[in-house]
């Protein structure tokens, strides 16, 4: 036995329904609410007064803006449906017509319900013409207030459900809608709502996606052929020929159903199906992928990184990543489009996207933590198969690609894989922090030697190893004698901040690195810094992987007097109500005093080619070129790794924080040397760049004279004394003692102590080195031995 068509069935349903509805409607004039209780106990069981009365509030989803720190620039935007709602003053009578033209002719004429229309779709779609439903505006209104305020996708189905019971509960929802919304109210909520196609939800998204324009700009034929799309998204799609072909049909009917309602004229209807459909579609970018100008993405990818771990948006990252898509946000960034500019365009002058090595800036505020550019010489974008082979031999073997020219790897400021990089002795600055809060003035002074035998860290897996001890050496084999803070960090002299860290405790100088925020992102890092941190004889050479977000903002904490801000890419978020969220605000703490900042500052202004102000630098610099090339008093340091694979140079003044490195990121073990003449140039252009135009501020200087000088002792006098006497006096004075390794000549007989630096005093517990004495130097009368000097 044949079955009945699908549209048989449906339409026989209909009339069904149409047949309750009539002698309900008619009942219900002398007994509404018995009537309308027969009916919902037919469809479910229930009585219809037990059937909620008042429909739940929801906004549907509405797409989020990222705007640049100008509250202008639109960054990118963020939605799973792209819909804003508009206010009904910014909604058009043509559109408000053209609507009810398309979808319920006696929608200012019913209360929610229309009998008529019912019959007459069920009548209408059995003879196989489908142009108008059974259901009001206001039921479908209704329908999909249901569907976005469902908490479960059961509540979802129920919603959509082809059910009787479905339609009593709109019934009955749009007879009490229509008590307490006016009729524009009802059409602005649809309008609203609705889906258009094409990724538009709303008449404000489609007013933009297909014809690029504002809701009140529409004309009758695009209001008309808007209201025509409703009705079936696929079926009236105006990019496809079969779909824009039937558009153009009922884009018609439409409009002449608003002359036959006597919304428009005649000759307003004869212009309008003069104009074809726009067939033209322009979806709207969404995410970091779509950001208006590409190397805004890596900002962007911080962003939306950040938002995720916000509370205020939800319990979980899934909430929080439906509040940004759907919650209709409005986020003004921290980032300055003329410094990420700046910073892009000093990168490109050095690098190009395909090369291996990447660049990678940050650029913090002091005192805000407002990170206000992130740039480097990479695409935003997945790798489309463009992308070069890795250069690491062993992933490359194995067909792995490199992250060059495309990317959206958290390269800058780190996230996921990236756990950051080796940033040399930028670190050394952690450490002189350390040193300064425990008392040990920018005076103190250590006899360095080329190579120093640590006593207290044993070798740590580090190169850098003798007879089972960490050994570090300088840069070169003249770096070596009396340094204090001034000169030895101007210097970068690893045998001055190695002892250094031993004095004041490697525990000690993680977590200053800490409370400074850098974050300990590799697994072995992380555990050093928990378990074995007073071990960590290396940390002050910079063997902790960093980010440049993280350095640039550590540095920036000494520029805001010692308050760390946690760093943040927003400046201010507005809800969808017009609300300030209480998210993004600078998040400050005190990460050191005022006074030992300050004084650290006075010390990293030697590193750049800037003079100190309670001291003197020497002339020792490793970026000589800083000072000059910014303007500005300035701040900062170099950093290298062994072997030199990478280079990074971080720069502050008063007002902003710089820092760049130049890395592998595919290839960290990678066998050449990296070049401070690329990264430094970019790093100063780049605060150069950002500073134009700002005032000129001079740092402060502490009020702690004890800074400086610090709490002198005496050191015993040891001349002519035995090295072991020498050493047994000054250790019972409290100091800790080393050996000179190159004898001095001296009056003293060869092998005696010649005295000790430094000489005189030192601060109290400080490190003092025994000269050896190679005998008294010889007599300008004597001849030299050996052969003559050529």
């Amino acid at each position: 036995m044949r079955l009945p068509s699908r549209k048989f069935l449906v339409s026989a349903s209909l009339l069904v329904l149409c047949g309750l509805l009539s002698g309900v409607i008619v009942a219900a004039a002398a007994f509404p609410a018995a009537a309308l209780s027969g009916l919902a106990a037919k469809a479910g069981n229930e009585s219809f007064d037990e059937l909620p009365s008042e429909l739940k509030a929801a906004s549907a989803p509405q797409y989020s803006r990222l705007l640049a720190a100008d509250g202008k620039t639109e960054i990118t935007k963020f939605f799973d449906e792209f819909r804003r709602d508009v206010a009904a003053k910014d909604v058009p009578k043509v559109m408000l017509d053209a609507i009810v033209a398309a979808e319920d002719h006696n929608f200012y004429h019913h209360h929610g319900v229309d009998l008529k229309g019912v019959v007459r779709a069920a009548v209408s779609n059995s003879g196989g013409n489908d142009q108008q439903g059974a259901s009001t505006l206001t039921m479908q209104y209704v329908r999909m207030t249901l569907t976005y305020s469902a908490t479960t996708w059961q509540g979802v189905i129920d919603a959509t459900a082809k059910t009787n019971r479905r339609k009593i509960n709109e019934i009955k929802y749009a007879m009490e809608l229509e008590k307490r919304m006016s009729k524009q109210d009802i059409l602005v909520g649809y309008l609203n709502t609705a889906d258009f196609g094409n990724g538009a939800f709303g008449v404000f998204a489609a007013s933009q996606i297909y014809f690029g324009k504002q809701p009140k700009q529409l004309t009758v034929a695009q209001a008309a052929q808007l209201a025509g799309i409703v009705r079936g998204t696929s079926d009236y799609d105006p990019t496809t020929a079969q779909g824009a072909k039937a558009l153009q049909d009922r884009r018609d009917w439409v409009v002449k159903n608003m002359r036959d309602l006597n919304m428009i004229t005649d000759a307003q209807q004869a212009e309008a199906v003069k104009v074809k459909v726009s067939t033209k579609v322009k979806r709207a970018g969404n995410g970091c992928t779509a950001v208006r100008t590409n190397s805004w993405g890596f900002f962007c990818d911080y962003f939306v990184r950040w938002w995720d771990q916000q509370k205020a948006f939800g319990k979980t990252t899934y909430d929080r990543q439906r509040a940004l898509k759907g919650g209709g946000y409005t986020i003004v960034a921290s980032m300055d489009v003329k410094a990420t500019a700046a910073a892009r365009a000093n990168i490109a002058g050095k690098l190009s996207t395909s090369r291996a090595d990447a660049l990678v800036v940050a650029a913090v505020e002091p005192r805000t933590g407002k990170v206000k550019a992130l740039a480097t010489n990479r695409k935003y974008k997945l790798d489309d198969g463009t992308n070069k082979p890795s250069p690491d031999p062993r992933r490359k073997a194995a067909g792995a690609r490199g992250s060059f020219p495309n990317t959206t790897n958290p390269l800058i400021t780190g996230g996921g894989d990236i756990v950051g990089y080796q940033a040399g002795s930028v670190f050394k600055m952690f450490t002189m922090v350390a040193a300064l809060e425990k008392g040990y003035p920018l005076r103190y002074t250590i006899n360095t030697e080329y190579r120093y035998k640590s006593p207290t860290y044993l070798d740590s897996g580090a190169p850098a190893e003798c007879g089972g001890h960490y050994c570090p050496v300088n840069a070169g084999k003249s770096e070596k004698g009396p340094y204090n803070m001034w000169t030895g960090f101007g210097s970068s002299v690893n045998t001055y901040f190695v002892p250094l860290e031993e004095q004041v405790g490697a525990d000690k100088v993680v977590k200053v690195a800490q409370r400074f925020g850098v974050k300990f992102r590799a697994p072995d890092d992380q555990e050093r810094a928990t378990k074995y941190a007073d071990e960590w004889g290396a940390f002050t050479l910079g063997v902790s992987a960093s980010t440049p977000l993280d350095i640039a903002n550590a540095y920036a904490t000494l520029a805001a007097d010692g308050m760390y801000c946690e760093p943040v890419p927003v400046q201010s978020i507005t809800s969808l109500d017009g609300k300030k969220v209480n998210a993004g605000r600078p998040q400050c703490k005190r990460a050191t005093s005022a006074d030992v900042a300050r004084a650290a500052i006075d010390a990293a202004r030697c590193p750049v080619g800037d003079q100190a102000q309670l001291g003197s630098c020497g002339g020792h610099t490793t970026a000589g070129a800083a000072r000059g090339g910014v303007g500005y008093p300035i701040f900062g340091k170099t950093g290298t790794t062994d072997g030199d694979k990478t280079a990074s140079l971080v720069l502050s003044t008063a007002q902003m924080a710089v820092a760049g490195y130049l890395v592998n990121p595919d290839y960290p073990n990678h066998p050449y040397r990296m070049d401070h003449n690329v990264v430094n140039p970019v790093v100063i252009d780049t605060l150069h760049d950002i500073m134009k135009g700002k005032k000129r501020t001079q740092f402060k200087t502490p009020g702690d004279d004890d800074m400086v000088q610090g709490e002198q002792v005496s050191i015993p006098g040891v001349k002519c004394t035995s090295v072991d006497e020498a050493t047994s006096r000054v250790e019972d004075a409290g100091f800790s003692v080393t050996t000179a390794a190159d004898p001095v000549p001296s009056e003293c007989p060869a092998g005696q102590a010649a005295g000790t630096v430094p000489s005189g005093s030192t601060v109290k517990g400080g490190f003092v080195s025994i000269q050896v004495s190679s005998g008294p130097a010889a007599s300008p009368s004597t001849p030299p031995s050996g052969p003559p000097a050529r």
